[in-house]
């Protein structure tokens, strides 16, 4: 069975630092999913480009197929050497998982990543190997469903030393605190946003360290469909709605002319909510066998704003409210992993805007900016234009 990477990160600046010096990136393809959390030597400025540079090496690199001793190797010859310490490094944690479910760790002076599986506790295996003179430790097993991958930096580790504990939290710790507080069905945003949370109280909300949670959780893939927009061609209507009513997973139609286009070729009333939930967002409509249906481009401009707000967010119930906007969030970040949108290019002459091209509708822009939102969350979205 083909498995999907459910993936969040987030972290905490050091106190008074206005950059982070932990940097992590992702690529979710097709067929395999890559990620890099990279701590930078010191904090603030330096300590950024340091992980910048060697988290957007690293990816770069494992994405195009190079193995991991090139990779170490030219990052340990391109990150700049700091004048006081002599020391040109910034610490890493790679992981790489295949659709099949199979994980392959790459560790150099990280904490050690927490692996939760709720059957059994299992201990990963390592093997230490040495890289231009660095000792780098990697573990390759296999993952099952609902299996999660904690990966940290030091500074969460560290969390509340000198201050409320006297050594930080220890890993072991950290790990009895994963076991105790988190379980199956929890998102890995979830995950992370509260690791993260128990950081900042321990730090009394004034980190001594950059802290940074990237948490992994290996879930069925599940999908979702979204009409938006009449076809060029309306001889092509009939075909659109058969697309959107014969896939699997969610269905969810945005904009007044695409919901009638749906209704016609349904034989299907559509039902307009008046309730007025949200001023800022448009009322919603209902038709059977349709998950659900929004206006358009307004619905779709504030959805994108909160899944773009999603990254960064530690409290999510923004996404759990009662209006269009919210629940389009909220199927597309928490009920499915793959997006097809289905996009009509007739230009509505009221979403033409003067200072875009001819050929540009506001529509058209939006949609692409939900796509770019779902992709950096770690969707894998398809496109297809009528």
């Amino acid at each position: 069975m083909e498995f999907f990477v459910d993936f969040a990160s987030g972290s905490l600046n050091k106190y008074g630092e206005e950059l982070c010096g932990d940097k992590v990136e992702f690529y979710n393809g097709e067929d395999s999913f890559i990620a890099v959390l990279s701590d930078g030597l010191g904090s603030g400025v330096k300590a950024n480009i340091l992980a910048t540079l060697t988290s957007k090496i690293a990816i770069t690199m494992l994405k195009e197929g190079l193995p991991i001793e090139d990779v170490v190797d030219t990052i340990i010859h391109t990150l700049p050497v700091c004048s006081v310490r002599k020391l040109a490094y910034s610490t890493f944690t790679i992981i790489k998982i295949d659709k099949d479910g199979m994980a392959y760790v790459v560790e150099f002076d990280n904490p050690s990543i927490f692996f939760l599986n709720d059957r059994h506790i299992k201990k990963l295996e390592w093997n230490t190997t040495e890289i231009n003179g660095r000792k780098i430790k990697e573990s390759k097993f296999k993952l099952e469903e609902k299996d999660v991958l904690v990966f940290v930096s030091d500074g969460v580790i560290h969390a509340g030393a000198g201050i409320v504990l006297n050594l930080g939290w220890k890993w072991e710790d950290i790990d009895k605190y994963l076991r105790q507080y988190t379980n199956k069905d929890m998102s890995s945003k979830t995950i992370t946003n509260m690791l993260l949370g128990a950081c900042d109280q321990l730090y009394i909300q004034k980190p001594g360290d950059d802290a940074t949670v990237a948490t992994i959780k290996v879930i069925r893939p599940s999908k979702a469909t979204l009409f938006s927009g009449p076809p060029i061609d309306p001889n092509m209507d009939k075909e659109v709605v058969e697309v959107l009513m014969n896939t699997i997973g969610k269905k969810i139609v945005c904009g007044g002319t695409a919901g009638n286009i749906v209704a016609r070729e349904l034989d299907e009333d559509i039902k307009v909510s008046f309730e007025v939930i949200d001023k800022e967002v448009p009322p919603m409509g209902y038709i059977k066998g349709i998950d659900l249906v929004t206006e358009g481009v307004l619905t779709i401009k504030r959805a994108t704003e909160k899944l773009e707000k999603l990254k960064v967010a530690t409290d999510l119930d923004f996404i759990y409210k009662e209006d269009g906007a919210s629940k389009l969030t909220k199927i597309l970040f928490e009920d499915c992993t793959h997006i097809k949108m289905l996009i009509g290019r007739s230009i509505n002459p009221a979403h033409q805007n003067p200072d875009f091209p001819n050929e540009l509708s506001i529509k058209l822009y939006v949609l692409n900016k939900l796509k770019k939102a779902l992709i950096d969350l770690g969707k894998i979205v398809e496109i297809k234009y009528y």
